[in-house]
């Protein structure tokens, strides 16, 4: 919120933390050798860091972050049509049926985020046209990043089939081989360092260091980052990659009620309504209903 374009450190610094505490405590200093063959790693780690990269910028093009968690919550669909694609997959009608509504929620939270940027009375008249080609190019990117993000999970499961589970590895490799990537992202990463030097001081509670505060907020950032990126990699080891996106997508929808509560974010009737075909869509493509139908039957005839 204070430094919108800020995407580049942050990511740096999760990849900088997870990759010296895998290369210590997974790789031994680099004595142990990898289970899963290194040039696996390499094609996962570029969709990985293309993914992040871009997603990052997506902010930067007029693209609100309630509506960059709503669009990332249709992995699901992304995920969905891959698997049919490459692995041959075949559904039932409800599963069609919820991809179908979380496709309309998507749909109409990007409609109305679109009216929103086009009649936005902060532009000038001569930017409108401007900011809108910008939010267009917003929505191809995450658009793209999104199929990426799919296509990179249904590699992951076909490699864990194949080498076995390795979910510690797998989280080193990711983030250690992109490291040097982020030499072309330096002018940026610096300017940002700089600018967070200059933010106001804020004194650790308990340790009573003080520090710039946009320091605390990327060393949280950074320490919850590594506990929810960890957790992913060992669902991936024991789910499918639909269901690793269906926790996921589901994590972003508390993440979304909360930026909208704490951070006072514009959310009208139809996002709400969006988001409901979005999570509806979800819940119905686990089955939930049916589950609880049948638990809700063997304990009657118990």
């Amino acid at each position: 919120r204070e430094f919108p374009g800020c995407g580049n450190i942050v990511t740096f610094s999760q990849f900088l933390f997870i990759a010296v505490e895998g290369f210590i405590f997974e790789a031994d200093f680099g004595r142990k050798r990898p289970a899963i063959p290194i040039r696996n790693y390499f094609i996962m780690v570029a969709m990985f860091f293309t993914v992040s990269v871009v997603n990052n910028y997506a902010l930067n093009l007029n693209i609100a972050m309630p509506l960059h968690m709503i669009f990332r919550s249709g992995s699901l669909i992304a995920s969905m049509a891959l698997g049919i694609i490459i692995l041959k997959k075949r559904y039932s009608v409800s599963k069609y049926t919820s991809i179908a509504l979380v496709s309309l929620g998507i749909f109409t939270c990007t409609f109305m985020s679109a009216k929103q940027v086009a009649s936005d009375s902060s532009l000038k008249e001569e930017d409108g046209p401007q900011a809108f080609l910008w939010w267009l190019l917003g929505i191809a990117a995450l658009t793209f990043a999104l199929l990426m993000s799919a296509r990179m999970g249904i590699f992951q499961e076909t490699l864990y089939q194949k080498f076995g589970k390795h979910s510690k590895e797998a989280l080193f490799y990711n983030h250690a081989l992109p490291l040097p990537g982020f030499l072309l992202l330096a002018p940026n990463i610096y300017q940002h360092a700089v600018l967070f030097n200059q933010s106001e001081l804020f004194q650790v509670p308990v340790i009573g260091l003080t520090l710039p505060i946009m320091w605390f907020y990327l060393l949280m950032n950074v320490i919850t980052q590594y506990v929810c990126i960890r957790g992913v990699f060992i669902l991936t080891t024991e789910c499918t990659s639909l269901t690793v996106t269906l926790v996921v997508t589901l994590r972003k929808f508390v993440s979304l009620i909360f930026s909208i509560l704490y951070f006072q974010n514009p959310f009208t009737g139809w996002h709400w309504l969006g988001t409901a075909f979005v999570f509806v869509g979800t819940l119905m493509y686990t089955e939930v209903w049916n589950s609880l139908l049948r638990r809700r039957r063997r304990h009657k005839e118990q």
